[in-house]
């Protein structure tokens, strides 16, 4: 494509650095550009509306039109569009928000760290698996084990605790101190013939051996996704969360739960964490906080944490951490109504209407012939590409055919991601069961163009 001069395409690309995108590319092929939004739409600058199958980035949980938080942030904007809560400053909406959360959340966590994005929130979450262990007098226990094709940031830290090669590949990631362990896909890193079960069995043999190796004495947390989300939608199989706390129990290493795409209704329950039986000791989230209509993020903290950091700030005469818009206030304005609709509208029972259909929908391309595995809970969702079904070997990289069925799906009017081997698609939690047909109808029509166009090329 060539932009026309003075064109938004030839301005973005004078001016924009676009985050996960081919830079170079870029300069050739120009942006695709959003001009607006309604419902579970967006629509391009030429007037075309596609079916937001992403909700943007796994978040717009509310769709891209509700006027009550619009109107939320107008308020708010008007009474007190900015203050900090630096030096035991404060303002009601950052308390109204912290207690509403806490309501929620899972048992065990009792107080409130505010942060801008859910890289922020994993961030400090980091910092306070540190500053914990300094407090007991364990400084030792200071690593931190992330998972193969885990997700939780692109900060110097959380990059490092990303379990995807593109994360660190040439930015002399990872830092020191992370560990990796696998990834609990039996489809992707199954061995022949190995029963669900003994897969779990393997990989929590696997855990409580790097830990032993690395010493569990050495060990301060274990960061993970209820579902891997960006790694390609990895759902856990049964029993593995159930082992793996277990094993962090008996070694006294702190349990991260990044909720970050998947708080707040994404499962069929409101935290993942409920979905799974996790307890966690920290817990981080994001997105759909606000349903993504302001920035803002939350470190959950249960009361040995928060014990730890008021010993900590004893000593020091200060906690020496927080953002210029920790919890700020019309972000956290935003992030109260919107808690408020998913309540009123009981976004959750909505989830779990809509999920058999959805999880249906999606499985039944599991058929295809460019699909090894459709897999997914609540309302999200991914199919893993291969070449063959039988031997499960992916497509040569060159091929592109992930990005191949993401385009051909946006020709269908419907917005997906390819990730590497995988599409991923995660709607608005508001989409209809009609909106869900559109979703599907289109990925299929997608899949036949890029099935039929590498047939050719055979």
């Amino acid at each position: 494509m060539t932009a026309l001069p003075n064109s938004v395409a030839a301005r973005d690309i004078a001016s924009l650095i676009h985050p996960y995108t081919n830079l170079d590319r870029h300069q050739e092929v120009g942006p695709f550009v959003i001009a607006r939004g309604d419902g579970c739409y967006v629509e391009d600058d030429a007037g075309r509306r596609y079916l937001e199958g992403m909700a943007g980035l796994w978040s717009a949980s509310l769709g891209f039109s509700q006027p009550r938080l619009a109107a939320a942030a107008a308020r708010q904007m008007a009474q007190l569009p900015y203050s900090h809560l630096f030096n035991h400053r404060s303002f009601d909406p950052a308390i109204d928000l912290a207690e509403k959360l806490l309501s929620l959340a899972p048992a065990g966590l009792s107080k409130v760290l505010f942060a801008n994005s859910g890289s922020e929130a994993n961030d400090q979450a980091i910092k306070l698996v540190w500053y914990y262990h300094n407090a007991i007098g364990r400084p030792q226990k200071k690593k931190l084990i992330g998972r193969v094709r885990g997700y939780h940031g692109v900060t110097v830290a959380t990059a490092s605790l990303t379990g995807l090669p593109a994360n660190h590949r040439d930015f002399d990631l990872p830092i020191s101190g992370v560990l990796h362990a696998d990834c609990p896909s039996l489809y992707l890193y199954g061995e022949l013939g190995e029963t669900e079960a003994a897969f779990v069995d393997r990989m929590v043999a696997n855990l409580e051996s790097l830990i032993e190796r690395e010493g569990p004495e050495t060990i301060g947390a274990f960061f993970a996704e209820p579902v891997q989300g960006a790694g390609g939608v990895i759902v856990p199989p049964p029993g593995y969360f159930e082992r793996v706390q277990a094993v962090l129990r008996r070694h006294e290493i702190l349990f991260v739960v990044d909720e970050v795409i998947t708080g707040f209704g994404r499962t069929g329950n409101l935290f993942a964490s409920e979905t799974y039986g996790l307890k966690p000791d920290m817990l981080t989230c994001a997105k759909a906080l606000s349903a993504s209509y302001l920035p803002i993020s939350t470190t959950l903290v249960s009361d040995r944490v928060h014990e730890a950091m008021l010993a900590e700030s004893r000593k020091i005469g200060t906690f020496a951490h927080g953002f210029t818009y920790s919890g700020h206030p019309v972000s956290a304005a935003v992030a109260l109504e919107a808690l408020a609709i998913y309540e009123e509208t009981d976004i959750v029972g909505h989830v779990r209407a809509l999920a058999p259909q959805f999880q249906s929908r999606l499985r039944a391309l599991a058929q295809h012939p460019l699909v090894g595995e459709a897999r997914g809970v609540g309302l999200i969702g991914a199919l893993e590409l291969v070449s063959d079904k039988a031997s499960r070997a992916p497509f040569d990289a060159s091929l592109g055919v992930a990005a191949a069925v993401q385009a051909a799906t946006l020709e269908q009017g419907v917005i997906i991601r390819g990730l590497r081997d995988a599409i991923a698609v995660c709607p608005p939690l508001i989409i209809t069961r009609g909106e869900v047909d559109i979703l599907f109808d289109a990925l299929q029509r997608g899949l036949d163009k890029v099935w039929a166009s590498l047939r050719v090329a055979a």
